[in-house]
């Protein structure tokens, strides 16, 4: 990988979005639940990562922290399906495939509201540490496959986990994939040697940051966060700079009571600027990117 730290060079390219906006909006539901990595389901660790620092041994079954994902698909996805519909907000939903398979009803759900199914690997993994291309080209079919018979719909994006492999890329434009958004170094997408397009997406907007102690805590706090994002591109864009700006939530943090109302406090933030924003999916904020610069 050969690291470009100049991108646009402060040259940014001229054009707006489809309705007029310099600003893009995409939200982003990860639904992961049932694919983190268990021993309880074979893999060969168990997660880590939740509302507490796992402190099950290697080798044993932890079923606390099954359970803390599985609240995902259980209760949080209906509030938050609720709730994006009621203030008609487009998200994309990254989705990894063993999720797809185990939690079709509910993500079949959300995609029957128009969110667009965007593949997020079989598990959640980095796909850095696959040893071959076929292991994982292998992975991503079978995750393709599983969101297809969930959803009804062929993924055209992606996002891993951590970082991608030296190959993926390579591996996504020869199925077909219109974008990735394994890139977190700018505020517009960009076109990748492989042919596919990246959409940058963001780790520090992104209620994540409530399970990491450098981050959130009261949901005020993620809240005034994405204002203030909203506010700094809203005066670039103003200024006739074409800006995208990527949320991301899960199903198993915003979607619990406690941190709910962070969720419900930026889509109404969204709400009122509507007029000001393109709130958008990612394969439609790809399409149009592509089709204003080429």
């Amino acid at each position: 990988m050969i690291r470009d730290l100049v991108g646009y060079g402060g040259q940014w390219p001229e054009f707006c979005w489809p309705n007029g906006a310099r600003l893009a909006v995409s939200v982003v539901v990860n639904f992961e639940e049932g694919a983190e990595r268990q021993d309880l389901d074979g893999d060969p660790q168990n997660e880590k990562i939740g509302e507490v620092i796992s402190v099950v041994p290697e080798g044993r079954p932890d079923p606390g922290q099954a359970q803390i994902f599985a609240y995902g698909t259980r209760a949080g996805a209906w509030r938050m399906k609720e709730a994006l519909a009621r203030h008609r907000i487009p998200a994309t939903l990254f989705v990894c495939g063993r999720a797809a398979e185990r939690a079709a009803p509910v993500l079949s759900a959300l995609a029957q509201d128009g969110h667009e199914p965007a593949c997020h690997g079989w598990v959640w993994r980095p796909h850095a540490d696959y040893d071959s291309r076929e292991e994982e080209a292998a992975d991503l079919d079978r995750a393709a496959e599983a969101i297809r018979a969930a959803t009804g719909e062929t993924p055209r994006g992606f996002f891993c986990r951590g970082a991608e492999s030296s190959w993926t890329r390579e591996l996504l434009a020869e199925r077909g994939y219109v974008y990735t958004s394994n890139g977190f170094d700018d505020d517009l997408p960009y076109h990748d040697p492989s042919g596919l397009l990246v959409v940058p997406y963001a780790l520090d907007t992104n209620d994540m940051k409530f399970f990491h102690p450098n981050g959130f805590v009261c949901p005020n706090e993620m809240v005034e966060y994405v204002v203030g994002a909203l506010d700094v591109l809203g005066r670039e864009a103003d200024a006739g700079l074409p800006r995208l700006l990527n949320i991301g939530f899960h199903l198993r943090i915003v979607g619990r009571p406690g941190r709910f109302s962070a969720f419900e406090m930026i889509l109404d933030e969204l709400d009122r600027r509507r007029e000001r924003l393109w709130l958008a999916t990612r394969i439609d904020i790809a399409r149009a990117f592509v089709e204003a610069v080429s």
